[in-house]
């Protein structure tokens, strides 16, 4: 009877077992001096390799590869790269301490090194040096040669076997690997392993000579293409001045993605979220408070989004290219990010999207995540009461560009903050897009889509995500099936609304995408914002500012989606006790609306209230203590009260308010239009 073949991962098992006794009989060796340090050594750079192949081979193992189906599978693999892991760290240390005083001598010869970069810096072919920086990267540990490399940022050794250098110091690179942690060594002799993003060739820092730029573009032309490089510097000769310094400035800052991705911490396909860079650093521009104000015509006399039916008084109805509602359902096959980061947020932002440039404001959607299924994520969860406002998946989009790529662009992504630090970032888990029409420019039909989550950002192509590499193709239909169930997907339905809802939704604003449960909100915010400025104006040349609470802290509200839920609860808590014909009646609505915002300007200004920040527990807690326990006031209020509204609770000395200023009750045009 032949013996049993056994799968790829019972054999890394083995070849895992095979080296744990290798590297426990080595440890009895040099506890015992049983031969030479250089025996020893040799030896130990042996175990590294092997050890470092049996880690390649292991992280691109998936299940579908097996023969036959394993129970708990993720879960032994997971047990073996820990079991791997501890012992690299043990073989690292190991080497540590056999790495004779000085470069190594298994790392080359030093004339024979120093001579081979003199021959690299003094030769012109640029792509003769990338080349050759490719092979010495390429290399072994073993046969990787010394050079001096500068350190760009202090860094402080948090496990045994770092080295804690500081900025400027200047270290002697012994051997680079591919884990982007180089062993070196400092000016006293001092051994251990530095991330590679804060090192960079050559002896100085803040050198200010062309011939110092010069090196510092050709050691960059490694992750650049040439021709940029040589652009760069003939434009810097043309113009007489260098513009190096601020790309040498951006270059020079290490975040916390950059310390995460050279230790591992982040998953293959991950990048810096490309949507959260645009919030932070655009400021409004992308905002919905921004897209939500009156936009003006080329002539800038009148308004081209904002118009008054005569008959009716209500704002009129606009029809654009580009109406959609969709909600997101769930995300499947999602990579987490490694250990030493904590995780505060999951979430999806949501934009307009052509391919090359956003076209409408960034709607965040925030994900529910579940440990028993941590690459999953859900949206829409069943809870009591009111639905908030960054849980909900139903959204909806209105976009009047005439683009035949336009489509929605979604992007994955989560909040962290880096435990040994402190430090926090926003990375992208990948991103995926859906076109809003056919090839023949038709809208695509009301359906679920399957949408495939794509790596690196969406101005990047064919970036596979962690789960996606696989060894081979699969031969099977089983092994397809399986292959096809692990890759990355976002599951996203279009849907169609009712007739109310569809008109409010055409009293909106030309470009805009936000929650659809807010869209009774933002359609009576249009209509107060026409009166104020097609009605109440003494002429259509006049921009004095105006005396309105709402119209000048309204848009705040799209930005703190805590507040604009409990504004949410109060005005529909206000509905039910309306008639229907108080429901119909616009005059009426406008009127209560005021007295119910009131509630939402009182929080605005309220000193219990903490600064909203993006995905911090802390604050989130305290600001929905406060909300809940004021919105409980009010509605008690509001319900003793006759034709007060409940305005007794911002008349309680118990309830404190901010110095006032009269910026809350400015609504200036010349300086929020569009």
């Amino acid at each position: 009877m032949p013996p049993k073949r056994r799968g790829p991962l019972q054999l890394v098992q083995r070849e895992v077992d095979e080296l744990r006794k290798q590297v426990d009989s080595l440890v009895k060796d040099v506890r015992s001096h049983d031969g030479s340090n250089e025996e020893a050594f040799r030896r130990c750079q042996e175990l590294q390799i092997s050890a470092e192949k049996t880690q390649r081979t292991l992280n691109n193992l998936t299940k579908a590869d097996e023969l036959a189906p394993v129970g708990n599978y993720d879960q032994r693999k997971q047990e073996e790269e820990r079991r791997l892991q501890n012992l690299l760290e043990q073989i690292n240390t190991l080497s540590l301490e056999l790495s004779p005083p000085g470069p190594s001598t298994t790392a080359g010869d030093d004339s024979k090194g120093d001579s081979e970069d003199d021959d690299e810096d003094s030769s012109d072919d640029d792509d003769d040096d990338d080349d050759d920086e490719e092979k010495e990267a390429g290399k072994p540990p073993t046969q990787s040669e010394p050079r001096l490399y500068t350190v760009l940022s202090d860094f402080k050794g948090e496990q045994e076997g770092d080295l804690s250098v500081q900025r400027g110091e200047v270290l002697t690179v012994i051997k680079r690997t591919a884990d982007g942690w180089w062993l070196s060594q400092d000016s006293k002799g001092n051994r251990g392993v530095v991330p590679k993003t804060y090192l960079k060739t050559g002896t100085g820092v803040d050198d200010d000579n062309d011939e110092d730029d010069e090196d510092e573009n050709d050691e960059e032309s490694e992750d650049e293409q040439d021709d940029d490089d040589e652009l760069t510097d003939d434009g810097a000769k043309e113009s007489g001045t260098s513009n190096w310094g601020p790309v040498k400035k951006a270059l020079t800052e290490i975040d916390a993605t950059d310390v995460l991705s050279a230790m591992g911490a982040i998953p293959s396909g991950f990048r810096p979220s490309t949507l959260n860079k645009l919030l932070v650093e655009e400021g409004e521009t992308y905002r919905g408070s921004h897209y939500i104000q009156p936009k003006l015509s080329e002539s800038k006399l009148s308004f081209c989004d904002l118009f008054l039916d005569p008959d009716t008084g209500r704002v009129r109805a606009r029809q654009v290219r580009t109406c959609a509602c969709f909600s997101l359902w769930s995300c499947r096959m999602i990579p987490t990010p490694g250990v030493g980061v904590q995780v505060l947020s999951r979430h999806i932002r949501i934009c307009a999207f052509d391919g090359t440039q956003v076209l409408s404001n960034i709607h965040t959607v925030r994900a529910t995540y579940n440990s028993k299924s941590p690459k999953t994520w859900t949206f829409n969860p069943r809870v009591a009461g009111i639905l908030p406002t960054l849980l909900d998946g139903d959204c909806f989009l209105r976009c009047n560009s005439a683009s035949p790529d336009l489509g929605i662009l979604f992007e994955l992504g989560v909040t962290f903050i880096r435990n040994s630090t402190g430090e926090r970032g926003d990375l992208s888990c990948g991103w995926a897009f859906l076109k809003l029409t056919d090839d023949s420019g038709n809208p695509i039909p009301y359906r679920t889509y399957d949408l495939p989550v794509n790596g690196g950002t969406p101005y990047e192509k064919d970036v596979a995500m962690e789960a996606t590499v696989t060894r081979g193709s699969p031969a099977g239909v089983f092994q397809q099936m399986l292959q096809a169930r692990r890759q990355p997907k976002l599951i996203v339905k279009m849907k169609s609304v009712n007739n109310r809802t569809r008109t409010q939704l055409s009293h909106l604003p030309d470009t805009l995408m936000h929650s659809l449960n807010c869209v009774h909100l933002l359609a009576i915010h249009r209509q107060l914002l026409a009166d104020a400025l097609l009605l109440d104006r003494p002429t259509m040349q006049n921009a004095d500012p105006i005396c309105s609470p709402i119209l000048a802290t309204f848009p705040k509200l799209l930005d703190q989606p805590d507040l604009l839920d409990a504004l949410r609860s109060a005005w529909l808590g206000a509905e039910t006790t309306m008639t229907r014909a108080q429901k119909r009646d616009l005059c009426y609505l406008k009127q209560e609306f005021r007295k119910v915002y009131m509630f939402a300007y009182f929080l605005l200004h309220s000193p219990s209230l903490p600064c909203y920040r993006w995905a911090d527990p802390p604050s989130e807690e305290q600001r929905a203590r406060v909300i809940f326990s004021t919105l409980e006031a009010f509605k008690h209020n509001q319900q003793t009260a006759s034709q007060s509204g409940g305005t007794e609770l911002f008349m309680d000395p118990t309830h404190q308010h901010l110095a006032f200023d009269v910026t809350e009750l400015t609504f200036d045009l010349l300086q929020v239009v569009r």
